[in-house]
């Protein structure tokens, strides 16, 4: 990818329904999708993001280039943004760089708090994603949906989220699981032991590390007792970092299914 960027900011365009309108620019559209609370008020909701064809926008760590999505919910609305959580990405590769992200529409799921089902109210967010062709573009809008007091799930709205939900990589089960991880002394090698589902013959692993590090190269070969070896090398980590105590993640990709678990080294 070119290292070259192209601000955009899209402006606020009136909400209807449970969903925002799109807001749009020349390498693709975003908006929220909102389904009522329940009696607690909590609400599961989605940020949609369609790329144009031939573009790619970037998961919760884009990899050599790109920006990370990020939302922010205006408080006046009595909202509270939970989490973000990411559907399985892709390796993308790109001469010398490679990141990691989605070539394809994706909706990211968003778990938010606030006013209770039974009472207008107005959800404000602002969302920054990158999208990438030949040219990197930071894609900010304000978006806005206006909740009714009778709100109900609209079926096409209901169905966009329950999707996005099934996409997120699974925890870790009896037949897919990291079984052991270890980290050479040097820390330049990870290596992770795995059990794959039947049938699955290769495996590929992307491991966060400290906030803005992502490793992703990995090999896989047989191991003792059937289980797979993956070894991911380590490339910089912030100076004089100390693994001890120190709490990584891994989504591993094997066979049509991916799973996500902790790697805690003491």
């Amino acid at each position: 990818m070119a290292a070259v960027l192209v601000a955009a900011l899209a402006p606020a365009l009136p909400a209807r329904a449970a969903s925002s309108d799109w807001a749009l620019n020349e390498g693709g559209r975003m908006r929220l999708v909102v389904l009522p609370a329940d009696a607690k008020g909590l609400r599961q909701a989605v940020l949609q993001i369609e790329p144009e064809p031939g573009w790619i926008t970037y998961w919760r760590e884009p990899g050599d280039s790109g920006v990370p999505p990020a939302v922010t919910v205006a408080p006046s609305g009595g909202f509270t943004l939970g989490r973000i959580d990411f559907p399985v990405p892709k390796r993308i590769d790109a001469g010398d760089l490679t990141d990691i992200g989605y070539d394809h529409s994706v909706a990211l799921p968003l778990s938010l708090s606030g006013p209770p089902t039974g009472k207008e109210a107005r959800l404000e967010a602002t969302a920054f994603i990158g999208l990438c062709k030949n040219i990197c573009i930071p894609f900010q809008a304000v978006l806005t949906v206006d909740l009714p007091a009778n709100e109900a799930a609209d079926a096409d709205e209901a169905r966009i989220v329950a999707d996005a939900l099934e996409s997120l990589p699974a925890k870790a089960a009896p037949d897919f699981a990291v079984e052991r991880h270890a980290i050479s002394a040097d820390l330049k090698r990870l290596t992770l032991e795995v059990s794959l589902p039947k049938g699955a013959k290769d495996a590929q692993a992307i491991v966060t590390g400290p906030s803005g590090y992502v490793f992703f190269a990995s090999t896989s070969a047989s191991g003792a007792g059937g289980k797979t070896v993956i070894e991911v090398p380590i490339g910089r980590l912030p100076k004089n970092y100390a693994i001890a105590g120190k709490r990584w993640d891994a989504l591993v990709i094997a066979g049509g299914r991916a799973i996500e678990t902790v790697l805690a080294f003491d």
